[in-house]
Protein backbone atom coordinates (compact mmCIF):
# COMPACT_ATOMS: atom_id res chain seq x y z
CA UNK A 1 0.00 0.00 0.00
CA UNK A 2 1.07 3.27 -0.70
CA UNK A 3 2.05 5.98 1.97
CA UNK A 4 0.26 8.49 2.53
CA UNK A 5 1.01 12.41 3.99
CA UNK A 6 -0.79 13.33 7.22
CA UNK A 7 -0.31 16.95 7.34
CA UNK A 8 -0.99 18.69 10.42
CA UNK A 9 -1.86 22.51 10.63
CA UNK A 10 -4.85 23.44 13.35
CA UNK A 11 -5.51 20.14 14.29
CA UNK A 12 -3.23 19.33 16.82
CA UNK A 13 -4.73 15.98 18.31
CA UNK A 14 -5.14 12.29 17.45
CA UNK A 15 -8.99 12.17 18.14
CA UNK A 16 -11.91 13.21 16.15
CA UNK A 17 -9.27 14.25 13.71
CA UNK A 18 -11.21 12.74 10.22
CA UNK A 19 -7.74 13.57 7.85
CA UNK A 20 -5.84 11.41 9.99
CA UNK A 21 -8.49 8.90 10.28
CA UNK A 22 -8.38 8.89 6.69
CA UNK A 23 -4.56 8.99 6.39
CA UNK A 24 -3.95 6.29 8.98
CA UNK A 25 -5.28 3.27 6.46
CA UNK A 26 -2.04 2.78 5.58
CA UNK A 27 1.98 3.53 6.06
CA UNK A 28 1.56 7.40 7.14
CA UNK A 29 4.05 10.06 7.17
CA UNK A 30 2.98 12.77 10.17
CA UNK A 31 4.53 16.64 8.98
CA UNK A 32 4.02 19.98 10.35
CA UNK A 33 5.48 22.63 8.60
CA UNK A 34 6.13 26.12 9.94
CA UNK A 35 5.38 28.50 7.19
CA UNK A 36 5.42 31.99 8.34
CA UNK A 37 5.70 33.55 4.47
CA UNK A 38 3.02 32.52 3.32
CA UNK A 39 0.95 33.81 6.35
CA UNK A 40 2.46 37.04 6.30
CA UNK A 41 1.33 39.42 8.88
CA UNK A 42 -0.88 37.03 10.25
CA UNK A 43 1.98 34.76 10.74
CA UNK A 44 1.50 32.96 14.91
CA UNK A 45 2.05 35.94 17.43
CA UNK A 46 4.17 35.67 20.31
CA UNK A 47 1.92 34.35 22.48
CA UNK A 48 0.68 31.41 19.93
CA UNK A 49 4.03 30.60 18.85
CA UNK A 50 4.71 29.61 22.66
CA UNK A 51 1.65 27.61 22.78
CA UNK A 52 2.37 25.87 19.23
CA UNK A 53 6.08 25.05 20.68
CA UNK A 54 4.67 23.14 23.67
CA UNK A 55 1.93 21.91 21.64
CA UNK A 56 3.93 19.96 18.95
CA UNK A 57 5.93 18.65 21.51
CA UNK A 58 2.87 17.23 23.30
CA UNK A 59 1.53 15.67 19.79
CA UNK A 60 4.92 14.56 18.84
CA UNK A 61 5.21 12.24 21.62
CA UNK A 62 1.89 11.22 21.55
CA UNK A 63 2.59 10.22 17.26
CA UNK A 64 5.88 8.14 18.09
CA UNK A 65 3.66 6.36 21.15
CA UNK A 66 1.83 4.73 18.06
CA UNK A 67 4.56 4.63 15.88
CA UNK A 68 4.67 7.28 13.35
CA UNK A 69 7.25 10.19 14.48
CA UNK A 70 5.96 13.60 13.71
CA UNK A 71 8.50 15.37 10.77
CA UNK A 72 8.68 19.56 11.53
CA UNK A 73 9.83 21.57 8.71
CA UNK A 74 10.02 25.24 8.36
CA UNK A 75 9.72 26.89 5.12
CA UNK A 76 7.37 27.00 2.41
CA UNK A 77 4.72 24.50 2.00
CA UNK A 78 4.38 24.75 -1.53
CA UNK A 79 7.41 23.63 -2.16
CA UNK A 80 8.18 21.14 0.68
CA UNK A 81 4.59 19.22 0.56
CA UNK A 82 4.88 18.16 -3.03
CA UNK A 83 8.80 17.61 -2.68
CA UNK A 84 8.09 15.28 0.25
CA UNK A 85 4.96 13.41 -1.25
CA UNK A 86 7.52 12.39 -4.38
CA UNK A 87 10.51 11.41 -2.36
CA UNK A 88 8.10 8.89 -0.44
CA UNK A 89 6.13 8.27 -3.29
CA UNK A 90 3.31 9.27 -1.36
CA UNK A 91 -0.64 8.91 -3.15
CA UNK A 92 -2.48 11.27 -1.17
CA UNK A 93 -1.85 14.07 1.35
CA UNK A 94 -4.55 14.65 4.29
CA UNK A 95 -5.29 17.98 6.59
CA UNK A 96 -8.16 19.34 7.47
CA UNK A 97 -9.41 22.32 5.72
CA UNK A 98 -7.94 26.09 6.64
CA UNK A 99 -10.54 29.15 6.39
CA UNK A 100 -7.72 31.67 6.42
CA UNK A 101 -7.63 33.90 3.15
CA UNK A 102 -3.99 33.02 2.67
CA UNK A 103 -4.44 29.13 3.63
CA UNK A 104 -6.75 29.26 1.20
CA UNK A 105 -4.40 30.24 -1.96
CA UNK A 106 -1.96 28.22 -0.77
CA UNK A 107 -3.73 25.15 -0.22
CA UNK A 108 -4.93 25.70 -4.03
CA UNK A 109 -1.44 26.14 -5.10
CA UNK A 110 -0.90 23.18 -3.43
CA UNK A 111 -3.83 21.12 -4.97
CA UNK A 112 -2.75 21.70 -8.35
CA UNK A 113 1.20 20.83 -7.53
CA UNK A 114 -0.38 17.40 -6.35
CA UNK A 115 -2.41 17.03 -9.44
CA UNK A 116 -5.66 16.57 -7.01
CA UNK A 117 -3.94 14.83 -4.47
CA UNK A 118 -4.55 17.12 -1.75
CA UNK A 119 -7.54 16.05 0.53
CA UNK A 120 -9.13 18.25 3.01
CA UNK A 121 -11.39 17.35 5.54
CA UNK A 122 -13.39 19.19 7.84
CA UNK A 123 -11.68 18.83 11.49
CA UNK A 124 -11.60 22.55 12.36
CA UNK A 125 -15.24 23.67 12.73
CA UNK A 126 -19.04 22.00 13.16
CA UNK A 127 -20.33 23.66 9.39
CA UNK A 128 -18.37 23.84 6.20
CA UNK A 129 -18.99 27.84 5.62
CA UNK A 130 -19.51 27.70 2.32
CA UNK A 131 -22.37 25.38 3.00
CA UNK A 132 -24.31 27.79 5.31
CA UNK A 133 -27.04 29.80 3.74
CA UNK A 134 -29.93 32.22 4.03
CA UNK A 135 -33.23 31.31 2.42
CA UNK A 136 -32.09 33.60 -0.06
CA UNK A 137 -29.19 31.51 -0.63
CA UNK A 138 -26.67 34.43 0.82
CA UNK A 139 -24.22 34.64 3.28
CA UNK A 140 -25.28 35.26 7.27
CA UNK A 141 -24.37 38.80 8.15
CA UNK A 142 -26.00 38.77 11.34
CA UNK A 143 -25.37 36.45 14.67
CA UNK A 144 -28.67 35.39 15.66
CA UNK A 145 -30.20 34.09 12.74
CA UNK A 146 -27.15 32.45 11.67
CA UNK A 147 -26.99 30.64 15.19
CA UNK A 148 -30.89 29.68 14.79
CA UNK A 149 -29.61 28.07 11.45
CA UNK A 150 -27.42 25.56 12.79
CA UNK A 151 -28.98 24.51 15.84
CA UNK A 152 -31.85 23.83 13.53
CA UNK A 153 -29.39 21.29 11.48
CA UNK A 154 -29.35 19.22 15.02
CA UNK A 155 -26.58 17.65 16.85
CA UNK A 156 -23.50 17.11 15.26
CA UNK A 157 -21.75 13.67 14.04
CA UNK A 158 -20.21 11.94 17.61
CA UNK A 159 -16.56 11.89 17.92
CA UNK A 160 -14.28 9.60 16.06
CA UNK A 161 -11.82 8.06 18.04
CA UNK A 162 -7.87 8.16 18.04
CA UNK A 163 -6.20 5.39 16.40
CA UNK A 164 -5.07 2.46 18.15
CA UNK A 165 -1.88 2.39 16.15
CA UNK A 166 -0.30 3.91 13.15
CA UNK A 167 2.15 2.51 11.00
CA UNK A 168 4.81 4.68 10.34
CA UNK A 169 7.75 5.18 7.44
CA UNK A 170 11.50 7.00 7.83
CA UNK A 171 11.57 9.91 7.61
CA UNK A 172 12.98 11.13 4.15
CA UNK A 173 15.13 14.33 5.43
CA UNK A 174 15.62 15.14 9.23
CA UNK A 175 13.35 17.33 11.26
CA UNK A 176 13.98 20.87 11.80
CA UNK A 177 14.19 22.54 15.21
CA UNK A 178 11.27 25.48 14.61
CA UNK A 179 11.85 29.02 15.66
CA UNK A 180 9.18 29.22 18.12
CA UNK A 181 10.32 30.62 21.68
CA UNK A 182 9.68 34.04 21.84
CA UNK A 183 11.77 36.77 22.18
CA UNK A 184 11.42 37.92 25.21
CA UNK A 185 11.20 34.88 28.07
CA UNK A 186 10.05 36.92 30.93
CA UNK A 187 6.88 37.68 28.94
CA UNK A 188 5.85 34.09 28.92
CA UNK A 189 7.45 32.89 32.17
CA UNK A 190 4.30 32.92 33.93
CA UNK A 191 2.17 30.83 31.16
CA UNK A 192 3.01 27.37 32.22
CA UNK A 193 1.31 28.28 35.82
CA UNK A 194 -2.11 29.01 34.12
CA UNK A 195 -2.14 26.66 30.58
CA UNK A 196 -0.96 22.89 30.11
CA UNK A 197 -1.20 22.57 25.83
CA UNK A 198 -1.92 19.69 23.84
CA UNK A 199 -4.96 17.44 23.76
CA UNK A 200 -4.38 15.52 27.38
CA UNK A 201 -4.64 19.38 28.81
CA UNK A 202 -7.72 20.26 26.46
CA UNK A 203 -9.00 17.04 27.89
CA UNK A 204 -8.59 17.66 31.54
CA UNK A 205 -10.18 21.65 30.97
CA UNK A 206 -13.32 19.83 29.47
CA UNK A 207 -13.61 17.05 32.67
CA UNK A 208 -12.73 20.32 35.03
CA UNK A 209 -15.73 22.40 33.37
CA UNK A 210 -18.50 20.15 35.18
CA UNK A 211 -22.15 20.37 35.63
CA UNK A 212 -22.35 22.80 37.89
CA UNK A 213 -19.98 25.49 35.73
CA UNK A 214 -22.26 24.86 33.36
CA UNK A 215 -25.73 25.63 35.14
CA UNK A 216 -23.77 28.75 36.42
CA UNK A 217 -22.40 29.84 32.81
CA UNK A 218 -25.60 31.88 31.51
CA UNK A 219 -24.79 34.62 34.46
CA UNK A 220 -21.27 33.87 36.09
CA UNK A 221 -19.48 33.96 32.62
CA UNK A 222 -19.72 37.98 32.99
CA UNK A 223 -17.60 37.85 36.28
CA UNK A 224 -13.87 37.97 35.82
CA UNK A 225 -13.10 37.56 39.11
CA UNK A 226 -14.57 33.75 39.11
CA UNK A 227 -12.84 31.08 36.81
CA UNK A 228 -16.40 30.26 35.50
CA UNK A 229 -15.36 29.77 31.78
CA UNK A 230 -13.95 26.81 30.33
CA UNK A 231 -10.78 27.97 29.07
CA UNK A 232 -10.72 25.69 26.07
CA UNK A 233 -10.35 28.90 23.49
CA UNK A 234 -6.57 28.11 22.98
CA UNK A 235 -6.95 24.58 22.88
CA UNK A 236 -9.82 25.35 19.92
CA UNK A 237 -7.45 27.87 18.13
CA UNK A 238 -4.63 24.98 17.83
CA UNK A 239 -7.44 22.12 17.65
CA UNK A 240 -6.10 20.26 20.21
CA UNK A 241 -9.95 19.43 20.83
CA UNK A 242 -12.63 20.09 18.48
CA UNK A 243 -15.68 21.56 18.15
CA UNK A 244 -17.97 18.94 17.70
CA UNK A 245 -16.11 17.21 21.00
CA UNK A 246 -16.72 20.59 22.58
CA UNK A 247 -20.20 20.76 21.64
CA UNK A 248 -20.63 16.77 22.77
CA UNK A 249 -19.07 17.25 26.36
CA UNK A 250 -21.56 20.19 26.77
CA UNK A 251 -24.60 18.09 25.78
CA UNK A 252 -23.47 15.16 28.15
CA UNK A 253 -23.26 17.47 31.34
CA UNK A 254 -27.25 17.40 31.05
CA UNK A 255 -27.29 20.66 32.80
CA UNK A 256 -28.96 24.09 32.10
CA UNK A 257 -26.66 26.47 30.57
CA UNK A 258 -25.23 24.48 27.72
CA UNK A 259 -27.46 26.49 25.32
CA UNK A 260 -25.98 29.88 26.22
CA UNK A 261 -22.22 28.25 26.22
CA UNK A 262 -23.16 26.11 22.83
CA UNK A 263 -23.64 29.48 21.60
CA UNK A 264 -20.02 30.88 21.91
CA UNK A 265 -18.74 27.59 20.21
CA UNK A 266 -21.33 29.10 17.34
CA UNK A 267 -19.99 32.50 17.41
CA UNK A 268 -16.70 31.20 16.53
CA UNK A 269 -18.54 29.52 13.56
CA UNK A 270 -20.33 32.95 12.38
CA UNK A 271 -16.49 34.72 12.84
CA UNK A 272 -15.00 31.64 10.71
CA UNK A 273 -18.30 32.02 8.18
CA UNK A 274 -17.44 36.00 7.46
CA UNK A 275 -13.60 35.33 6.77
CA UNK A 276 -14.56 32.75 4.49
CA UNK A 277 -17.26 35.20 2.90
CA UNK A 278 -15.31 38.36 3.27
CA UNK A 279 -11.88 37.56 3.08
CA UNK A 280 -10.88 41.20 3.73
CA UNK A 281 -12.33 41.37 7.11
CA UNK A 282 -8.92 41.36 9.22
CA UNK A 283 -7.34 44.02 7.05
CA UNK A 284 -10.86 46.39 6.30
CA UNK A 285 -14.03 47.20 7.87
CA UNK A 286 -17.10 45.63 6.24
CA UNK A 287 -19.13 48.12 6.26
CA UNK A 288 -17.24 50.30 3.58
CA UNK A 289 -17.96 53.64 4.85
CA UNK A 290 -16.14 53.32 7.90
CA UNK A 291 -12.79 53.54 5.39
CA UNK A 292 -13.38 57.33 6.37
CA UNK A 293 -13.67 57.24 10.20
CA UNK A 294 -11.55 59.97 11.81
CA UNK A 295 -9.58 57.89 13.82
CA UNK A 296 -6.73 59.94 15.80
CA UNK A 297 -3.41 57.43 16.72
CA UNK A 298 -1.51 58.43 19.08
CA UNK A 299 1.58 56.32 20.23
CA UNK A 300 1.51 57.41 23.65
CA UNK A 301 -2.69 56.54 24.10
CA UNK A 302 -1.88 53.35 22.35
CA UNK A 303 0.83 52.39 24.26
CA UNK A 304 -0.69 53.60 27.84
CA UNK A 305 -3.64 50.73 27.10
CA UNK A 306 -1.07 48.22 26.08
CA UNK A 307 0.80 48.07 28.99
CA UNK A 308 -2.57 48.69 31.85
CA UNK A 309 -1.64 52.31 32.24
CA UNK A 310 -4.97 54.20 31.19
CA UNK A 311 -5.94 55.27 35.18
CA UNK A 312 -8.81 52.53 34.68
CA UNK A 313 -8.85 49.90 36.84
CA UNK A 314 -10.92 47.15 34.73
CA UNK A 315 -9.21 48.34 31.42
CA UNK A 316 -5.50 47.92 33.45
CA UNK A 317 -6.66 44.90 34.84
CA UNK A 318 -7.79 43.43 31.80
CA UNK A 319 -4.57 44.38 29.68
CA UNK A 320 -2.35 43.15 32.44
CA UNK A 321 -3.41 39.70 32.83
CA UNK A 322 -3.55 39.72 29.18
CA UNK A 323 0.43 39.98 28.99
CA UNK A 324 0.78 37.67 32.40
CA UNK A 325 -0.95 35.16 31.05
CA UNK A 326 -1.94 35.41 27.30
CA UNK A 327 -5.64 35.12 27.84
CA UNK A 328 -8.35 37.46 28.38
CA UNK A 329 -11.97 37.52 29.98
CA UNK A 330 -14.12 37.95 27.04
CA UNK A 331 -16.46 40.59 28.95
CA UNK A 332 -13.17 42.31 29.84
CA UNK A 333 -11.78 42.14 26.48
CA UNK A 334 -15.31 43.82 25.25
CA UNK A 335 -14.82 46.69 27.57
CA UNK A 336 -10.35 46.90 27.11
CA UNK A 337 -11.76 47.00 23.22
CA UNK A 338 -14.57 49.43 23.52
CA UNK A 339 -11.85 51.80 25.25
CA UNK A 340 -9.59 51.99 22.96
CA UNK A 341 -11.30 52.59 19.76
CA UNK A 342 -14.25 54.60 21.50
CA UNK A 343 -13.01 57.13 24.54
CA UNK A 344 -9.30 56.92 22.80
CA UNK A 345 -10.58 56.64 19.18
CA UNK A 346 -7.19 54.12 18.35
CA UNK A 347 -7.64 52.44 15.00
CA UNK A 348 -9.40 48.76 15.47
CA UNK A 349 -6.53 47.24 13.88
CA UNK A 350 -4.14 48.44 16.51
CA UNK A 351 -6.08 46.60 19.07
CA UNK A 352 -6.60 43.55 16.24
CA UNK A 353 -2.99 43.46 16.37
CA UNK A 354 -1.59 43.63 19.99
CA UNK A 355 -4.15 41.12 20.95
CA UNK A 356 -2.79 38.41 17.56
CA UNK A 357 0.18 38.83 19.68
CA UNK A 358 -0.45 38.47 23.20
CA UNK A 359 -3.44 36.31 22.83
CA UNK A 360 -2.58 32.10 23.17
CA UNK A 361 -6.15 31.86 21.79
CA UNK A 362 -5.23 34.36 18.88
CA UNK A 363 -7.65 33.34 16.26
CA UNK A 364 -7.91 34.95 12.85
CA UNK A 365 -11.64 34.60 12.35
CA UNK A 366 -12.41 35.68 16.16
CA UNK A 367 -10.18 38.33 16.59
CA UNK A 368 -10.89 40.71 13.69
CA UNK A 369 -14.77 40.07 13.68
CA UNK A 370 -15.03 40.68 17.77
CA UNK A 371 -12.63 43.98 16.85
CA UNK A 372 -15.17 45.00 14.49
CA UNK A 373 -18.18 44.29 16.16
CA UNK A 374 -17.03 46.59 19.55
CA UNK A 375 -15.57 49.34 16.44
CA UNK A 376 -18.76 49.12 14.70
CA UNK A 377 -18.13 48.47 11.22
CA UNK A 378 -18.62 44.79 10.94
CA UNK A 379 -21.52 42.47 10.82
CA UNK A 380 -23.77 42.39 12.89
CA UNK A 381 -22.04 45.19 14.54
CA UNK A 382 -22.60 47.03 17.85
CA UNK A 383 -24.45 50.55 17.53
CA UNK A 384 -22.08 53.34 16.97
CA UNK A 385 -23.81 54.95 20.33
CA UNK A 386 -22.68 52.51 22.47
CA UNK A 387 -20.08 53.08 24.40
CA UNK A 388 -18.91 51.17 27.39
CA UNK A 389 -18.34 53.05 30.55
CA UNK A 390 -15.24 51.28 32.05
CA UNK A 391 -16.07 52.26 35.88
CA UNK A 392 -19.78 51.32 35.94
CA UNK A 393 -19.06 47.78 34.03
CA UNK A 394 -16.22 47.16 36.62
CA UNK A 395 -18.84 48.35 39.46
CA UNK A 396 -21.29 45.77 37.86
CA UNK A 397 -19.33 42.77 36.79
CA UNK A 398 -16.47 42.99 39.63
CA UNK A 399 -18.15 45.11 42.49
CA UNK A 400 -16.07 43.51 45.20
CA UNK A 401 -12.98 44.48 42.70
CA UNK A 402 -11.29 40.53 43.39
CA UNK A 403 -10.03 41.11 39.53
CA UNK A 404 -8.86 44.02 39.82
CA UNK A 405 -7.34 43.56 43.08
CA UNK A 406 -5.45 40.69 41.06
CA UNK A 407 -3.75 42.21 38.69
CA UNK A 408 -3.14 45.96 39.81
CA UNK A 409 -1.37 45.66 43.37
CA UNK A 410 -0.82 49.16 43.45
CA UNK A 411 -4.32 49.90 44.53
CA UNK A 412 -5.25 46.01 45.68
CA UNK A 413 -5.84 48.00 49.36
CA UNK A 414 -8.45 50.60 48.45
CA UNK A 415 -11.52 49.86 49.79
CA UNK A 416 -15.34 48.69 47.49
CA UNK A 417 -16.05 51.90 47.25
CA UNK A 418 -12.39 53.74 45.49
CA UNK A 419 -11.36 50.48 43.60
CA UNK A 420 -13.17 51.48 40.52
CA UNK A 421 -12.29 55.11 40.61
CA UNK A 422 -8.90 55.47 42.70
CA UNK A 423 -9.04 59.05 41.84
CA UNK A 424 -11.33 59.66 44.14
CA UNK A 425 -10.23 58.10 46.96
CA UNK A 426 -9.12 60.20 49.79
CA UNK A 427 -5.80 59.14 49.60
CA UNK A 428 -5.01 58.29 45.89
CA UNK A 429 -2.87 55.22 45.45
CA UNK A 430 1.06 56.17 44.60
CA UNK A 431 2.22 54.80 41.44
CA UNK A 432 -1.16 54.32 39.60
CA UNK A 433 -1.74 56.66 37.10
CA UNK A 434 -4.50 59.32 36.75
CA UNK A 435 -6.90 58.84 33.82
CA UNK A 436 -5.30 59.27 30.00
CA UNK A 437 -8.65 61.20 29.79
CA UNK A 438 -12.13 62.03 31.01
CA UNK A 439 -14.89 59.43 30.43
CA UNK A 440 -17.32 61.97 29.28
CA UNK A 441 -15.03 63.84 27.16
CA UNK A 442 -14.41 60.81 25.71
CA UNK A 443 -17.38 59.81 24.81
CA UNK A 444 -18.53 62.96 23.22
CA UNK A 445 -15.37 62.51 21.21
CA UNK A 446 -16.09 58.77 19.93
CA UNK A 447 -19.86 60.15 19.61
CA UNK A 448 -19.55 63.35 17.54
CA UNK A 449 -16.61 61.53 15.36
CA UNK A 450 -18.83 58.62 14.84
CA UNK A 451 -21.94 61.00 13.69
CA UNK A 452 -19.86 62.09 10.84
CA UNK A 453 -20.69 59.50 9.07
CA UNK A 454 -23.90 59.63 10.01
CA UNK A 455 -24.04 63.01 8.51
CA UNK A 456 -22.06 61.61 5.57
Amino acid sequence: MSPTIMWFRQDLRLADNPALTAAATGPVLPVFILDDAAAGPWAHGGAQRWWLRESLAKLAADLAALGAPLLTLTGDATRLIPELATRIGASAVHASRLYEPWARRRDEAIHTALGGALHLHQGVLLHEPHRIRTGQGNPYGVYTPFSRALFALGEPPPPLPAPARLTGIPHPIPSTTLPLLPARPEWWSEFPTHWTPGEAGAATRTEKFGAAAMRAYPDARNIPGQASTSGLSPHLRFGEISPRQVWHAARALGATGDHTFLKEVLWREFAYHLLWHRPHMPEAPLQQNFARFPWAPDATLLTAWQRGRTGYPIVDAGMRQLWRTGWMHNRVRMIVASFLVKHLLQPWQDGQAWFWDTLVDGDLASNSASWQWVAGCGADAAPYFRVFNPVLQGEKFDSAGTYVRTFIPEIASLPDKYIHRPWEAPSPPRGYPAPIIGLSAGRDRALAAYATLKAA
